[in-house]
């Protein structure tokens, strides 16, 4: 019998969402649920406008909102520190794609959002993002061809299917067609997880 499904639309590039993983990893242990990722590569310019143009009001926001993530972040043991620049996040996002289908989809995830966010890793540079599939036994030739071939397309089709559900953020998980937004509305996601009676496993 098959498990209900939760799906996680994620961005490396989004600190929330980085705070958010180990929180989500644990639905699996609590619920018997399967998590489906997928990326979501966010348009930062469209709702905080460009560097070069962004209104007091928006850098307010963008301020608030690392210091907000890095009290999450702490909370954890997790480096936080923020971006050096505005990113696109292309080559890390459908190299999540890649990833579940070679079987390493949990040590590229985990490897992607630490190294990112201690700065160790430039996600818009195909090079490094290659780099870190070799390191962790992923085929670099067989990524790099789906990166700039056919998982451009693949990409395109999971934001638009994403945005067809309304997903505009992340971290977003849908359950049942219902969106929860933020790594905060977990507690609501499971109470929904109860209510549709999805079993809970017992601790140990």
């Amino acid at each position: 019998m098959n498990k209900p499904v939760v799906r996680v639309y994620t961005d490396y590039k989004s600190p929330y969402a980085f705070v958010a993983v180990r929180p989500t990893y644990a639905l699996e242990d609590r619920f018997d649920i399967a998590l489906e990722w997928r990326p979501y590569t966010l348009r930062i310019e469209e709702y905080l406008g460009a560097v070069e143009t962004r209104t007091d009001h928006s850098w307010r926001r963008v301020r608030y909102s690392y210091m907000d993530a890095r009290r999450y972040a702490n909370r954890q043991g997790l480096t936080l520190k923020g971006p050096q620049r505005v990113y696109n996040g292309y080559y890390a996002n459908a190299g999540m794609l890649f990833a579940q289908r070679a079987g390493l989809f949990r040590t590229y995830n985990d490897a992607v959002f630490e190294r990112f966010w201690n700065r160790d890793l430039d996600i818009d540079v195909l090079a490094e993002v290659s780099a870190l599939v070799g390191e962790i036994g992923g085929d670099v030739a067989a990524y790099e061809a789906y990166v700039e071939g056919p998982g451009r397309a693949e990409m395109d089709a999971v934001i638009t299917e994403a945005e067809a559900m309304g997903v505009f953020g992340v971290p977003m998980f849908v359950f049942e067609g219902e969106l929860f937004w933020g790594g905060d509305r977990i507690e609501l996601l499971c109470d929904r997880l109860r209510e549709n009676g999805v079993a809970e496993r017992v601790a140990v």
